[in-house]
């Protein structure tokens, strides 16, 4: 069973990708990880390091405190 805190956060970066109409392919570019990372973190597929958490938040314009503000 997937954990609930990889799900809100796939979520977080599907919602923000697609209301920036970002492509899986240009966010990973953005961020500088693979295409195919995307997309297993939006699935819930990875358990995403703090560093790489960094580098999809900057990509898609947001700081860390504003990435999280929604989680409970």
């Amino acid at each position: 069973m997937k954990k609930k805190i990889l799900l809100k956060f796939g979520e977080k970066v599907r919602d923000e990708r697609i209301r920036q109409n970002l492509s899986q392919e240009k966010l990973a570019e953005k961020a500088g990880v693979h295409r195919t990372y995307i997309g297993m973190i939006e699935r819930a597929e990875k358990n995403i390091t703090l560093e790489n958490i960094e580098k999809v938040a900057k990509a898609l314009g947001l700081k860390l405190s504003d990435f999280f503000s929604d989680f409970q």
